[in-house]
C-alpha cells in the first residue's frame, strides 16, 4: 500500500517536523518561534491535471512537489518580532521561497493569551486598581484579552492586546464571570508590559475616565439567573426520553484517508489551522462540481460607540483560526450515530507536531422527505426520506462557539450551516441606568452590547471544468399594456438573465428574487436548452452596519455586499487579506477588485476560472432570552443544481417503509406500553387455551369463533412486539406470528375449509410456546 500522501491529503507530523528542521538551518543560532507550518496546496492548473488524470484511473499520475508554508517569529535587530514566511519544498528538502511580512502580524493563540492574562494580573499598576475595587471576599479577578481591532489611536506596527475584566465570584473555574464585567480594561503591549489602563464608561454617554469607583455589590444576584453550567445550576428537566440513532447495517458512507465517498458523492476533506474544515475536488456521480469549499472569514464587529469598545472587531478566523480553535468532539455529544472522526495537525511554538483530535466528525443524519406524491385517484402513496451526510466542526473562540457543518443531499444538494451559541460578550452599565440605544440589559449592571457575525464562504466551482460564468437571473411581471407581449389577464411572470462580465460585489434583492447561478456556457441541458449549472440559495443577511469611513469597514470590505465574483489567483484566499492582525483596511476584497478595473484582461470573469464569495451572518441584537448561554442562532445558505440534470437526481433514492424505519405508535408512557403489551401477551395465551379446547371438536364452528378471536390477538401481539423487540433480540416470535397471520387470513378466505385449520393450530402452538419462554 502506497504511503504517499495525495496532494491535497494535510501535513502529516512527520512532514511537519521536518519541514520546522529545513527552516531552522536557514536561521542558524536564532530562536525560532513556528506560528505555522501547513500544506502548501499545489498549484491549480497542475492539481487539475492530476485530479483528472486520478478519475481516469491512469496508471501513472503527474508528479506535484508537495510543500509546506511556514511562518516563524524572531527577534529583530530593534527587538521587535519580526514575520517571516517561507515554503519548503519537501523533495529538495529546502527552502524555496522566503519573504519578510514587516508590519505584519500572525494569528494569536491560547499560550499567547495565557502569557498576555498572567502578565497584566502581575502588574503593579493593575493590582492598585483592582484594590479600589473593593471586591467582595473570596472572588477573583478574570482578565480576557483580545487582539486590538484597529482605532486609529495607537501605532499598529507592534503588536498590542486589549484585556477587559471580569469579576469571578466563586471558586468553581466554571462560574460565569461574564456576569460580573468590571469597568477596567489595560492594554499589553509585544513586551508583555501594561502600557494603559482606563477605568470604562458605566452609562449610555459616559466616556473613558480616570474616577476610581468600588465595584457596587447590589449587582451581586441570584446564580440561578446568570449560571449555565450543571454543577451550579438546579437539577434540570427529566423530561426529555432517551433518543438512539441506531444504523443495525453501519453507514452508508465510505473512507480511504481523506477521500469520502457517500451514495453519488465524492470528495477530499483537508484541515488547516485557519480555514478549519476544507474540501475538495467535489464530485456527485463522476461529474465535477466545486473545486474548493471554506469559510475564508469570519469578522465579529461590535457596535458600542464609547471608546474603548470599537476596537472590539474580531476577525475569528485570520486572527484567531477556526482550525486551532476546533474543539475536540465528544461522541454522542456534539455528533449522534455511526460517526468518522478526522484528526488535525497543528505544531508548537517549537516546531514539534500538535495534535488536534476529533476535528471534524462525519455523519448521517435523517432529514425528513426527500419527496412524495399521492395519487388521489388510487390513494396510492409514495414517500422517500432524506439522507444527509454531515461534516461538522466546531470552535471556540473565548466567549462564542460557533458550529460550521457541510450537509450533503441525496438530489445533489449542498447546504452550509452555521449556528453561533455560547456567551455573549459583556461590559459594565451602572445599576438604574437606561438602556442604552446600542445593548441590551440582560443582569444587574450587565449590558450586552449590539454586534454583528459577518461569515464569508469563498466557492471555488468546477462546473464540469475550470470555465465557468455567473448569471444574475430575476423574476419580473410581464407588462399588461405592451401590445409585443401576450399577457391580457396581467398574471404572467419572466426571468430575465444578465452575465457577470467583470469582476465586482453584488447586493441581493427579494422583491425580484434575485438568483446568483454558476454555470458552464460550453455544456448545454439538451431539454431545458440552457447551460448546465448551480446556484446560490443565500443566506438573506443585514451587510455591515459600521459607517464606510470606519476602521471597521475599511477592515472587512466583504461585508459591503452579499455577493462577489472575482476571477481565480491563488493569492487571493481570504477577504479580508491575508493577514488581518491588527490591519488598517485597504487588503481586502474590494481594494484588489477597483486594483485590477482598469485592465480588462485581469478584471473579466466570464467564461473564465471564477470564484464566487457569499457574505451572510446575522445582526445580533441579543435578547434576554440569549443569557446565560445563548441558544443556537442558525444561517444557512445553500448550493441546488439547476438544469444540470436529466431528472430529479433523487428519483432512485427508495421510498420508505415502516419494515425498514423501524417506527411505532405512541401509546402513552413506557409503564403503560409494557401494561398494554402484557395485557395483549394474556389475551393471547387465553385464546389460545380456548382454540385448543374446541380443535377436535365436530362442531366447525366453535372452532371458528375461538380462531377470529385468537387472530385478532395475534394482531395486537405482532403490534407491540415490533415495537419492543431489539436488534439483539431474536426474530423467531415475530416471524412465527407473521405466519399465523397469514395463515389465519387464508383460512378466513378460503370459507374456512378443514385442510387450513390443523396447520393453523400447528402455528398457533409455536406463537405460545415463544410467548411462555420469554
Amino acid at each position: 500500500m502506497s504511503t504517499i500522501p495525495h496532494p491535497l491529503d494535510p501535513l502529516t507530523p512527520q512532514e511537519i517536523t521536518k519541514a520546522a528542521s529545513v527552516v531552522r538551518s536557514s536561521f542558524e543560532g536564532q530562536v525560532l518561534n513556528f506560528r505555522v507550518i501547513t500544506l502548501k496546496e499545489p498549484p491549480k492548473d497542475e492539481l487539475v491535471i492530476y485530479l483528472e488524470a486520478e478519475h481516469r484511473d491512469d496508471r501513472t499520475l503527474p508528479k506535484i512537489t508537495r510543500c509546506a508554508r511556514v511562518e516563524v517569529l524572531l527577534k529583530g535587530k530593534k527587538g521587535a518580532n519580526e514575520l517571516y514566511e517561507l515554503i519548503v519544498a519537501f523533495d529538495r528538502h529546502d527552502v524555496i521561497k522566503q519573504q519578510h511580512l514587516e508590519g505584519k502580524h500572525s494569528y494569536i493563540d491560547a499560550a499567547y493569551m495565557k502569557e498576555v492574562e498572567e502578565a497584566c494580573l502581575a502588574d503593579s499598576k493593575v493590582q492598585i486598581e483592582i484594590k479600589t475595587l473593593n471586591l467582595p471576599e473570596g472572588a477573583s479577578v478574570i482578565v480576557e484579552p483580545w487582539a486590538y481591532a484597529t482605532d486609529g489611536s495607537n501605532d499598529m506596527s507592534r503588536r498590542i492586546s486589549m484585556c477587559w475584566f471580569y469579576l469571578r465570584l466563586t471558586a468553581n473555574p466554571d462560574a460565569n464571570y461574564y456576569a460580573y464585567p468590571l469597568d477596567v480594561c489595560a492594554e499589553v503591549s509585544e513586551d508583555l508590559e501594561v502600557t494603559k489602563i482606563y477605568r470604562l464608561p458605566t452609562s449610555g454617554n459616559e466616556k473613558i475616565h480616570n474616577e476610581t469607583r468600588p465595584f457596587d455589590h447590589r449587582k451581586i444576584h441570584a446564580t440561578d439567573a446568570s449560571e449555565y453550567h450543571p454543577d451550579l445550576r438546579p437539577s434540570p428537566r427529566t423530561t426529555t426520553k432517551p433518543y438512539h440513532v441506531v444504523q443495525p447495517e453501519g453507514p452508508s458512507f465510505l473512507i480511504k484517508g481523506q477521500l469520502v465517498t457517500w451514495e453519488k458523492w465524492t470528495f477530499r476533506v483537508g484541515f488547516n489551522y485557519r480555514e478549519g474544515l476544507t474540501l475538495h475536488d467535489i464530485r456527485y456521480d463522476g461529474r465535477s462540481l466545486f473545486y474548493r469549499l471554506s469559510l475564508a472569514e469570519m469578522f465579529v464587529p461590535y457596535g458600542d460607540p464609547r471608546a474603548p469598545y470599537p476596537r472590539k472587531g474580531a476577525f475569528d478566523l485570520g486572527n484567531d483560526g477556526a482550525g486551532i480553535n476546533a474543539n475536540n468532539l465528544q461522541l454522542g455529544c456534539d455528533c449522534l450515530g455511526t460517526i468518522k472522526y478526522f484528526d488535525g495537525w497543528h505544531n508548537t511554538s517549537s516546531g514539534l507536531p500538535l495534535k488536534l483530535p476529533n476535528a471534524v466528525c462525519l455523519h448521517e443524519q435523517d432529514d425528513g422527505i426527500l419527496w412524495k406524491h399521492t395519487n388521489f385517484r388510487t390513494g396510492h402513496a409514495v414517500v422517500t426520506r432524506s439522507r444527509i451526510l454531515v461534516l461538522q466542526t466546531i470552535i471556540t473562540v473565548s466567549n462564542y462557539e460557533y458550529i460550521f457543518a457541510f450537509h450533503f443531499g441525496q438530489d445533489a444538494s449542498i447546504n452550509y450551516e452555521v449556528r453561533a451559541t455560547g456567551i455573549l460578550s459583556t461590559a459594565p452599565i451602572a445599576l438604574g441606568e437606561p438602556k442604552p440605544p446600542f445593548g441590551t440589559i440582560v443582569a444587574p449592571g450587565v449590558l450586552a452590547p449590539y454586534h454583528q457575525h459577518l461569515f464569508c464562504l469563498r466557492i471555488d466551482p468546477a462546473i464540469e471544468g475550470q470555465k465557468n460564468s455567473v448569471v444574475i437571473e430575476e423574476s419580473h411581471a410581464m407588462p399588461i399594456n405592451d401590445p409585443d407581449v401576450h399577457n391580457p389577464f396581467g398574471v404572467g411572470y419572466e426571468t430575465r438573465t444578465s452575465y457577470i462580465e467583470h469582476e465586482d460585489g453584488f447586493d441581493l434583492d427579494l422583491t425580484k428574487n434575485r438568483v446568483f447561478k454558476i454555470v458552464n456556457e460550453a455544456k448545454t441541458n439538451p431539454m431545458t436548452q440552457t447551460p448546465i449549472g448551480f446556484k446560490l440559495v443565500p443566506s438573506y443577511s443585514q451587510m455591515l452596519l459600521a459607517h464606510p469611513s470606519s476602521f471597521h469597514a475599511r477592515r472587512s470590505e466583504y461585508g459591503k455586499h452579499a455577493v462577489w465574483v472575482t476571477k481565480y489567483r491563488e493569492d487571493e484566499m481570504f477577504p479580508s487579506g491575508k493577514y488581518t492582525m491588527q490591519s488598517m483596511g485597504g487588503e481586502g476584497i474590494a481594494s484588489a477588485i477597483e486594483k485590477r478595473a482598469g485592465d480588462d484582461d485581469e478584471a473579466r470573469v466570464r467564461n473564465e476560472d471564477v470564484v464566487v464569495w457569499h457574505t451572510f451572518g446575522s445582526a445580533h441584537n441579543p435578547r434576554i432570552e440569549d443569557w446565560p448561554v445563548m441558544p443556537c442562532e442558525k444561517m444557512v445558505l445553500g448550493l441546488k443544481p439547476v438544469n444540470f440534470f436529466d431528472k430529479n437526481p433523487g428519483l432512485d433514492v427508495a421510498p420508505s417503509t415502516q419494515e425498514v424505519n423501524k417506527s411505532v405508535l405512541y401509546d402513552g408512557d413506557a409503564a403503560n406500553a409494557l401494561k398494554r403489551r402484557h395485557a395483549d401477551r394474556m389475551s393471547f395465551l387465553g385464546e389460545a387455551t380456548a382454540l385448543e379446547a374446541c380443535m377436535d371438536q365436530s362442531d366447525n364452528h366453535s372452532f371458528i369463533k375461538a380462531f377470529q378471536g385468537l387472530l385478532q390477538s395475534a394482531e395486537d401481539v405482532m403490534e407491540y412486539e415490533n415495537d419492543f423487540t431489539s436488534d439483539t433480540a431474536p426474530n423467531s416470535l415475530i416471524a412465527a406470528f407473521q405466519d399465523l397471520s397469514a395463515v389465519g387470513f387464508a383460512y378466513r378466505r378460503y370459507n374456512y375449509k378443514t385442510s387450513a385449520k390443523r396447520e393453523f393450530y400447528k402455528i398457533a402452538r409455536v406463537c405460545t410456546r415463544y410467548l411462555k419462554a420469554d
